[in-house]
């Protein structure tokens, strides 16, 4: 009975089992070495000492923790009657069950049809965005969050349709992981361009790579700009004059009402100065 250490499933005879393992998947290899597989009564190859595995599993469980708990924080905002604008993204996936255990009598905007049918699935009454005129919540996470409350968001592709619902709210909450705060923003910056003209407005905007993933969910590009940013203002207003962009990722700071942020287990509300 020898090696009986941490056994490490990117390093057993080269077979990678990763998160798929905690659910005896070994179809989908991830990076991570789960607590359920860490040790075991008979030979396996020990886990090697700096191989990086255990800390980023350690680290994305962390953020996990702090998700859910930015999340379970920004649900008790939702109040009975509410019309709720629910957003798109890993953090948002923590928020769901969270409203939907409050067995609340609310009305719901989605920002994609994934988020749609999570809620539908979870009994939330989701209504079509086009015959409403104005909420009065919107919940959605970030991809960066800076010190002034700007933001970048749109890492899911769906930020044409995430702006115009927070833009909808009386008061639009972000819910974000400790590691989303930033001390600046900084590339890559979501957009969704027009299939129409896509080659000519990728030589206005120069430093942007086309997004390997489907299309938007109303049918456009989504790409990356990778150019310098400086004042986000100016970026902005720029981005927005190009013929052809629909939608940038970054988000104003009169957008947002409040950020909730995860840190360890507790929650943190930041709000803007107004």
């Amino acid at each position: 009975m020898t090696n009986r250490g941490l056994w490490c499933p990117l390093h057993n005879d080269g077979v990678n089992l990763g998160d798929a393992a905690i659910k005896g998947d070994t179809t989908n290899p991830g990076l991570s070495c789960p607590p359920s597989r860490r040790r075991f009564s008979h030979p396996r190859t020990p886990h090697p000492r700096g191989c990086g595995v255990l800390p980023r599993y350690r680290a994305r469980m962390s953020q996990d923790t702090e998700k859910k708990v930015a999340a379970e924080a920004a649900a008790l905002l939702v109040e009975d009657g509410m019309r709720v604008g629910l957003g798109t993204g890993s953090t948002v996936a923590f928020l769901l069950p969270a409203i939907a255990a409050r067995k609340l009598d609310i009305r719901c905007v989605a920002t994609s049809v994934q988020t749609e049918e999570a809620a539908r699935a979870l009994g939330l009454t989701v209504e079509n965005a086009a015959e409403v005129d104005r909420l009065d919540l919107a919940i959605d996470g970030a991809d960066q969050i800076a010190p002034d409350f700007w933001l970048v968001k749109g890492g899911g592709a769906a930020h044409t349709r995430e702006k115009i619902v927070a833009a909808m709210a009386e008061r639009f909450v972000v819910i974000a992981d400790s590691s989303k705060l930033v001390p600046r923003l900084h590339a890559p910056i979501p957009l969704e361009l027009l299939q129409f003209g896509l080659q000519s407005t990728l030589r206005l905007l120069q430093s942007v790579t086309l997004r390997d993933v489907p299309p938007s969910p109303d049918g456009n590009v989504i790409a990356d700009y990778s150019g310098a940013i400086g004042g986000p203002d100016a970026l902005e207003a720029w981005l927005s004059s190009v013929p052809g962009v629909v939608a940038h990722g970054l988000f104003q700071p009169a957008l947002v009402a409040e950020v909730i942020v995860g840190r360890g287990k507790k929650a943190e509300s930041l709000k803007r100065a107004f």
